[in-house]
């Protein structure tokens, strides 16, 4: 924070305006612990709320705070990734503000108005489309945007969490005025598999070997095929077909364990800004192995775990992730070297503790002591 200190308060402000991953990064944390008090306060009964509890933790997790933390991500690298113009400040400062009236609105509908809560869904709403407008744009305008197939498939997982968005969307406001849409299973499913679990590895599969300095040459196809098996796999969860979802899960974490493990990525030799994003791309593999093992527990007759898998997906792969990304890009564009302090090692190490608290958690649900320490 000493770079932002001139004397001059104005200027200090103008600066944190100035590059999109500040704004968005400051507030998808604040966002993300007013939600996750909120979402605990319900759980435990105290607080009562306009919405079902799932939805509004899903929603709210997927399209207010994790947005956030890929707009500002992304607003940043994209236009570099398509060699295109960057995002004026005037466009992503307007998504910035449709984001905070959307999340204010939500929250305050949720419990005290459903026009007001309505008016929070809207708003979201067009965050995210002239979100994907913004990047349809400099995919369109990039130099490197056809030679390279990064940018295509970003831009596909894009379009996904809008449809996402517009189901669950309909399901809210179809409940708050009485009309049954039975689709959160759909829009889950778009929301967190194709939006934030695809767009999160196609990032990564880009960022961390280039970080890691691996000159192993991705397999032609490699991002295609990972899509096409999670199209399977929503597709088998949403036709009830447990037994080739289990498949899927399996066979999809042995490709990309096999790719992740060809890198030769620096595991066990690398500073800690780097190896948390190793760490978090094998959480990847590692959440569908323990999803499709939770899953042959169940179909064998044990008691089923869920959530076991989508905290796993949510928490271990993409919230390391952003958080590895996000501690690299705020040091490099304030002029310090991509090291990680003390203090960024001990949120490293935070973050795995309350994935396995809250896997624990999705395994014993009768442990509430686990849901309070997550």
């Amino acid at each position: 924070m000493q770079h932002f200190t001139d004397g001059t308060p104005g200027k200090r402000a103008n600066y944190f305006l100035s590059q999109p991953h500040q704004p968005f990064f400051l507030f998808g944390i604040l966002w993300a612990v007013v939600l996750m008090v909120l979402f605990g306060l319900g759980f435990k009964g105290v607080l009562a709320l306009h919405l079902p509890l799932l939805t509004f933790h899903a929603y709210g997790l997927i399209f207010i705070v994790f947005s956030q933390f890929f707009t500002g991500f992304l607003f940043t690298t994209f236009p570099r990734f398509c060699q295109s113009e960057p995002v004026s400040q005037t466009a992503y400062l307007r998504i910035f503000a449709l984001f905070q009236a959307g999340g204010l609105l939500f929250v305050l509908g949720t419990f005290f108005s459903t026009a007001i809560l309505s008016g929070g869904i809207v708003l979201l709403l067009a965050a995210n489309s002239l979100l994907v407008v913004q990047l349809q744009r400099v995919y369109n305008t990039g130099r490197m945007s056809r030679n390279n197939s990064d940018p295509f498939w970003i831009l596909t997982g894009f379009y996904f969490g809008l449809a996402a968005h517009l189901l669950f969307a309909a399901e809210m406001l179809g409940t708050l005025f009485a009309l049954a849409l039975p689709l959160y299973a759909f829009a889950a499913q778009l929301g967190l598999l194709h939006y934030l679990i695809f767009v999160a590895f196609a990032v990564a599969q880009r960022m961390v070997p280039f970080f890691s300095h691996s000159m192993v040459e991705k397999r032609p196809y490699f991002t295609a095929t990972v899509f096409a098996l999670l199209l399977v796999k929503s597709s088998a969860a949403l036709l009830a077909y447990s037994w080739l979802e289990i498949v899927v899960d399996i066979a999809l974490a042995l490709f990309l364990l096999r790719e992740f493990l060809r890198w030769k990525l620096p595991l066990f030799s690398s500073p800690a800004i780097l190896w948390v994003l190793h760490l978090a791309l094998f959480w990847l593999p590692a959440g569908l192995l323990m999803g499709a093992l939770a899953g042959l527990v169940t179909q064998l007759g044990g008691s089923p775990a869920p959530l076991l898998q989508v905290h796993l997906l949510s928490l271990g792969f993409v919230t390391t992730i952003l958080i590895g990304f996000g501690t690299r890009v705020t040091l490099g564009h304030s002029g310090q070297p991509p090291h990680a302090d003390r203090f960024a090692v001990a949120l490293f190490w935070l973050t795995q503790a309350v994935v396995l608290a809250r896997a624990l958690y999705s395994v014993q649900s009768e442990w509430l002591w686990l849901f309070d320490l997550s």
